[in-house]
């Protein structure tokens, strides 16, 4: 089974989905909804929104409150993304200028929060103190993650454990609440919820270690962003940070030097891409990221065989091979 087999499956949930972000976006002040449709209408794929589907109907729940869910998961993921983007000065997303580029930094961060507190709002709607309660501490983790890297931008110092801690918070808890949030509301058992939830906390590191992989071996047209994207804003990820433990004394102090400017020339892009190429830190990384999709499959042993599950392997191969 393919990733887009598995699209396909879901093309009128997605659908639907479209229809409640639509729906949801809606304020007085006119300004709400031009910036945040910038962004969510910018041709996300749907992972989150798609992973709770799936494990929803895993569980045995397809009601109404999957589409408000799914919405929480895009709201709270748009949210970061702007905020992102105001913290790392960027000036392109999913291939378009960057909201913060064009509205400002104040607009971006004040349409970023409205998007997490409507996500708060559509949760008490839901009225599962489960959910609510998960997503109130992952969203706090998230928080954590995105000051935890804003201290640790630029330091070439920064260790393997670091990192995974900055990707976890960041990425990975996000998308194991969005499996978790589909066993939850099919009033799963607590080890099968536990399952999905570690299924995609599994999922998220992956997505996130091959998402930092592509940017320094994707196309960019391909990408959606400028390759060496992360290196210009003095991102240290695992390419790189492998790279630099392998290499010799000398390499390491030249790539200091030049990583200290954060990436602002030609000279440090042409050596830091050598030193990945020369001390495979890519070969390094997608092992790293086949190793946590190994375990997320493993979780799923603890549900019979069905099309859901079948669904599922199909994204984690997806997340592994993928080059979007």
């Amino acid at each position: 089974m393919q990733i887009q087999d598995v699209f396909t499956a879901y093309k009128d949930d997605i659908i639907k989905v479209e229809t409640t972000l639509d729906k949801e976006i809606i304020s007085d002040v006119s300004l709400i909804p031009e910036v945040a449709h910038h962004l969510i209408d910018s041709g996300g794929k749907r992972f989150r929104p798609l992973l709770l589907l799936i494990s929803s109907g895993l569980c045995g729940y397809r009601g109404e409150h999957l589409f408000s869910m799914a919405a929480v998961l895009e709201f709270i993921h748009t949210a970061t993304l702007f905020h992102d983007d105001v913290i790392d000065q960027a000036t392109v997303r999913r291939g378009k200028t960057s909201a913060n580029n064009i509205w400002g930094n104040a607009a971006s961060v004040l349409v970023g929060d409205f998007l997490y507190s409507k996500s708060f709002t559509l949760m008490t709607q839901i009225g599962n103190m489960a959910i609510l309660k998960m997503m109130s501490g992952i969203t706090n983790v998230m928080s954590e993650g995105e000051v935890f890297q804003l201290m640790k931008c630029g330091n070439v110092n920064l260790t393997e454990e670091d990192y995974l801690t900055i990707i976890e918070k960041k990425t990975a808890v996000l998308l194991s609440a969005a499996c978790a949030a589909g066993a939850i509301l099919g009033s799963a058992s607590p080890d099968k919820i536990e399952a999905l939830e570690q299924f995609g906390y599994n999922i998220g590191k992956a997505f996130q270690i091959t998402d930092d992989t592509l940017d320094y071996m994707a196309q960019e047209q391909e990408f959606g962003k400028a390759i060496g994207k992360d290196l210009e804003e003095g991102k240290m990820t695992l390419p790189l940070i492998y790279a630099l433990k392998q290499c010799s004394g000398e390499e390491r102090e030249k790539a200091a030097l030049l990583l200290s400017n954060k990436g602002n020339n030609a000279n440090t892009t042409e050596l830091i891409f050598s030193l990945i190429q020369k001390y495979k830190g890519v070969d390094y990384s997608l092992q790293t990221a086949a190793g946590y999709i190994s375990e997320a499959r493993a979780h799923l042993i603890i549900f019979g065989d069905c099309l859901e599950k079948d669904q599922l392997n199909a994204v984690a191969e997806y997340v592994l091979d993928r080059r979007l």
